[in-house]
């Protein structure tokens, strides 16, 4: 089977052989270099080098041209990245307080975060193991969010806008059994549901920073220890230990 770039460069040259033959065959055009006339002179030059340039231009284009490079769905790797991903999902009715309340989490993750990495620089020297026991939990419960949030884009980006828009209308469907509408309906609602568990998950996650915040701030010198016996590091690393059971 002829590739579709060698049809296009044989349809052009087959255009190119059939506007010559019109232009220069005595029972058409008939354009002549040995007319008197130096504008039908002229016209033949312009057409014979515009064939030429036709020809050469098509031969880059479908035979040698490098094709473009297909663009893949952006990554989502900073804070603002996942800012922007969520607000595309914003204008869908059914998301919206979803949505909303995702970017308000996004929002409070960011200060909570530069809280915490403020008051430890504060209580503590990075050298210390105080330090980075802190801060790995911080990081590691940071990390623990921003998965949340992919796994919610992610089951999101299974539907388009105008998915949402028809399963919103599915009960109005007459021409569909109401098995098949009772499944669908179903599936959809696991989908809203994943979603509100895991902004549940967040909510519980940024509670549980607050806490840690509070304790920081109002005891006295910690040691490994100590850390590790507070009552919001003991929550904290149950909650990570848990959501790892699960996957995306």
């Amino acid at each position: 089977m002829v590739e579709p770039k060698f049809k296009n460069f044989i349809l052009l040259i087959a255009v190119v052989i059939v506007a010559n033959i019109l232009v220069w065959s005595r029972g058409f055009l008939g354009v002549s270099f040995s007319s008197e006339s130096p504008l039908v002179v002229a016209f033949g030059a312009a057409f014979l080098a515009g064939s030429f340039i036709a020809l050469i231009y098509g031969s880059y284009t479908y035979l040698f041209k490098p094709k473009p490079v297909v663009k893949t769905k952006k990554e989502v790797v900073t804070h603002e990245d996942y800012v922007d991903a969520m607000k595309s999902y914003g204008s869908i009715q059914v998301l919206r307080n979803d949505v909303d309340l995702a970017l308000n989490q996004l929002e409070r993750m960011k200060n909570r975060k530069m809280k915490l990495l403020e008051v430890l620089e504060q209580r503590f020297d990075a050298s210390e193991l105080s330090y980075k026991k802190f801060y790995s939990v911080v990081h590691a419960v940071e990390d623990l969010f921003y998965k949340n949030i992919k796994s919610i884009l992610n089951k999101l980006g299974v539907f388009s806008v105008s998915d949402f828009a028809a399963i919103a209308d599915l009960k109005k469907n007459k021409k569909l059994s109401a098995k098949i509408i009772e499944e669908k309906m179903q599936v959809y609602n696991e989908y809203l549901q994943f979603v509100n568990d895991s902004l549940n998950t967040n909510e519980e996650i940024l509670l549980k920073l607050d806490k840690l915040l509070l304790e920081i701030a109002r005891l006295g010198s910690l040691d490994l220890e100590s850390i590790e016996n507070m009552s919001c590091m003991k929550e904290i690393d149950a909650l990570i230990k848990q959501t790892k059971l699960y996957k995306d």
